[in-house]
């Protein structure tokens, strides 16, 4: 065969492909450690089938079925926008696993004595689940990039009791509390888990309850993120456990209109334009964000707020530096944790401050 008709013949290849919505698979899709999804297939069949390092890919459809993965290693791949997991579309249907239980889309769940580790979640769309898009417990080196998760009951991406997660470029909107969530556990109290570095990176949170919440964790970098429309920005939560939570940097964030209003809950007061809020933490760096235009009338609302946990526990020695916050209300800048110490308020750029005298201009 001439090299001008094989040239023709992968034109067409190509051009058939395209037709198909199958030019986004890689072309490793075809590999001995891929498996591809089609629709009207069970991405969980194509999961129990992998082995660690495998890739699952996950082609243009809408799937139906929650996804509990517990092997390490995996890669879960889809094709943005195109590739759909909701919850089963028969309502009282028996669960076909844990993550389909607990009302969660896509799980990566290990054990206390056997984390699972290096899974990667990749441009899918996730919706509609009652509890979280995307929840993970007892992991490490978990990657959830290029997501949507969308319109869940609870959480957009949650991880509890796990290590070195990276959060990058992912959409959270619409979600019934935070947006993204990082925790040290959800069931049971306790010192804050040091995270070995989680990473909150370039992600676009909107209409969530909470942006970011991290909840009694350390050592994590919230980084580059858009907020906007939710009811609080970033939420930092503490307690009197020891260690404390904190020890992390919100840096480079971008945190306008957080204006939504949410009632008052059990154990949280009714929040309303909230750009950055730390309870009970401390060391905790703040720096470099735009903070615009955060308004309300809770004891939440604000800038950037100190505020004493629920529970009592104190802000000690976190610093505040380099912000640029103007147009929030009641205040740009408000400490009302008058009894922490060791926390300094330095060459922000702002209007309002509470008390007065914290703002460089």
């Amino acid at each position: 065969m001439s090299k001008r008709h094989m040239k023709c013949l992968a034109g067409i290849t190509v051009t058939a492909a395209t037709a198909l919505g199958l030019a986004a698979v890689p072309t490793a899709a075809a590999g001995p450690g891929d498996h591809v999804v089609r629709p009207g297939d069970s991405i969980q069949r194509a999961v129990n089938a992998a082995r660690p390092g495998d890739t699952v890919v996950i082609l243009p459809g809408t799937y139906h079925e929650s996804v509990l993965v517990t092997k390490p290693g995996l890669t879960l791949l889809g094709t943005g926008g195109r590739t759909i997991v909701r919850p089963p579309a028969a309502k009282g249907a028996r669960a076909a696993n844990a993550c389909a239980a607990g009302g969660n889309g896509i799980c990566v769940v290990g054990t206390k004595g056997r984390t699972v580790d290096d899974v990667s979640i990749r441009s899918l769309t996730v919706s509609g689940f009652s509890k979280s898009g995307i929840w993970a417990s007892w992991t490490d080196g978990l990657a959830v990039r290029k997501v949507t998760s969308r319109n869940n009951g609870t959480w957009g991406i949650a991880q509890e009791r796990s290590t070195r997660g990276d959060f990058r470029r992912n959409t959270a909107t619409g979600n019934g509390d935070a947006g993204i969530f990082v925790a040290n556990s959800v069931t049971e109290e306790g010192g804050a888990t040091d995270t070995r570095g989680t990473t909150v990176l370039d992600n676009s949170v909107s209409g969530n309850r909470i942006g970011v919440t991290a909840r009694r964790v350390r050592n994590l970098v919230i980084d580059g993120n858009t907020l906007t429309g939710n009811c609080s920005g970033v939420f930092v939560v503490g307690d009197e456990s020891k260690p404390a939570a904190g020890a992390m940097t919100i840096s480079g964030n971008r945190i306008v209109k957080n204006n939504k209003f949410c009632p008052a809950t059990p154990r949280l007061s009714a929040i309303q334009g909230s750009g950055i809020v730390l309870t009970g933490s401390e060391s905790t760096v703040v720096r470099s964000n735009v903070i615009r235009d955060n308004v309300g009338s809770t004891p939440l609302s604000g800038g950037i707020l100190l505020f004493k946990s629920f529970v009592g526990a104190l802000n000690t020695d976190n610093t505040i530096s380099r912000n640029l916050v103007r147009g929030n209300q009641p205040a740009d800048l408000a400490n009302r944790d008058t009894s922490g110490t060791g926390n300094t308020f330095v060459s922000n750029t702002c209007g309002t401050s509470v008390p007065a005298g914290m703002c460089a201009g």
